[in-house]
């Protein structure tokens, strides 16, 4: 468990930028011997594979990065930044540090996918050419999952699931709160982003609502599932910090959610109505759009993926990592992402350079914050096995635990952020 939570991130030491002299999307010219990587989606998953085989191939394999945004919020750690333990600023990210690294940096929409002729079409219009490609696209939102919700509504009720100016909205609106005011919150179905995401923002919420002095204020926590991550983990944390104001249904208690109004804040269940002050909607999803175009997902709005190597089932030349994927008995989580990114750039060196690959072996741990200097954690080993990526070992916080091992948790997260993003962003 320690060697998961302690490893140390390698930063990318700097590299020669004469790579980046030659015109970005000139075809290959006879004879020429640098094969091409490019990447779509700038995350943990796309940038770690981006720098880790530009720095180990050492030069050897043109890496091309195409993220649309030229600066990066993470999801991870947002909703910190939301109760207030984190500013706006940390967790947001540039990729100068990744241009140092002799990739070069796209800052442009990747509209699609030209499998036949193996080139990325831009936004724009020009091609990148690969002879392999890595995709991390992460999800897109199925606003009319929920019934009355959209993306306009979503200015309304944000979801804040996609990090950036939603989540700065949903702050905007906690902090307008007054007591007596409720808060309610619907949940995702299976499969989705963080699976303990969504608790853990609740008990921030609540974090801020305690600090406030709010006396009567309410947290509503709708359900499509009977159960979530570290549920008695979190149950216990909200008894122990917040007493009765934190209140969680399952399909069972509110008969399923009707109908949102962001006009009128009214949520509707088969129960109950609830006028919200604050409705943070976060709905079900898919992987990313470029993916599903691109005939790389299955009826399910995921990719299939060997487990062996990350590759498509769909195309052999294409890699599909972190939440678009289909991750077997991995969580989506940043830290899955970083893991399986890692070993598709060994792959990815392997088959371009004929460097050496081992055997495919994956990790991850989630932290989630309760109250001040008050975590929890979730993790394991994972490799493959009967067709997917299969769980080898699993830890779990558990109930009862002393404050001190609970107070550790939460360093090692701030530790773990600190090594994760220096590993996507240099």
């Amino acid at each position: 468990m320690t060697d998961l939570t302690r490893r140390k991130f390698t930063v990318l030491a700097g590299a020669s930028l004469a790579a980046l002299s030659t015109p970005l999307f000139a075809p290959r010219a006879l004879g020429q011997a640098k094969p091409r990587l490019v990447v779509i989606g700038g995350g943990p998953g796309g940038g770690t594979v981006a720098r880790y085989v530009a720095k180990d191939s050492a030069g050897a394999i043109d890496v091309t990065l195409i993220e649309p945004l030229k600066t990066y919020t993470t999801c991870f750690f947002s909703n910190l930044y939301v109760a207030g333990f984190r500013d706006f600023k940390s967790i947001t990210h540039n990729y100068d540090k990744v241009k140092k690294g002799g990739v070069k940096v796209v800052h442009e929409m990747a509209a699609s996918i030209d499998r036949d002729k193996k080139q990325v079409v831009l936004a724009g219009g020009a091609r990148v050419p690969y002879d392999r490609l890595v995709i991390a696209p992460g999800i897109d939102i199925k606003f009319d999952s929920v019934p009355g919700y959209s993306e306009a509504a979503a200015q309304v009720m944000p979801h804040a699931w996609k990090a950036g100016a939603q989540t700065q909205l949903l702050l905007k609106k906690l902090n307008a709160l007054k007591d007596g005011d409720t808060i309610v919150m619907i949940t995702p179905p299976n499969p989705y982003r963080c699976p303990p995401g969504p608790y853990e923002r609740a008990s921030m919420f609540a974090h801020v609502l305690k600090k406030k002095g709010h006396k009567k204020s309410k947290i509503v926590i709708l359900d499509p599932k009977p159960a979530f991550s570290k549920q008695a983990l979190f149950m216990e944390g909200w008894e122990k910090h917040y007493p009765g104001m934190i209140e969680w249904q399952d399909p069972k208690m509110h008969g399923g959610i009707k109908s949102v109004d962001p006009k009128t804040g009214e949520i509707k269940t088969d129960l109950a109505s609830y006028k919200a002050a604050l409705a943070n909607v976060i709905p079900a999803q898919t992987a990313g759009k470029i993916a599903r175009d691109a005939g790389l997902a299955d009826q399910s709005g995921f990719c299939p993926i060997d487990p062996e190597n990350m590759k498509s089932k769909m195309d052999a030349n294409i890699f599909v990592i972190g939440d678009a994927c289909i991750p077997g008995d991995m969580p989506k989580s940043a830290f899955s992402a970083n893991s399986q990114a890692k070993v598709a750039a060994m792959v990815v060196r392997s088959e371009l350079v004929k460097s050496r690959a081992f055997p495919a072996r994956y990790s991850n741990t989630c932290w989630s914050l309760i109250e001040t200097d008050d975590a929890v954690k979730i993790g394991g080993t994972y490799e493959p096995g009967e067709g997917k990526i299969k769980q080898a070992s699993t830890f779990v916080s558990q109930k009862g635990e002393a404050a001190d091992l609970h107070k550790q948790n939460y360093k090692e997260s701030v530790d773990w952020y600190a090594g994760i993003v220096a590993d996507i962003f240099g």
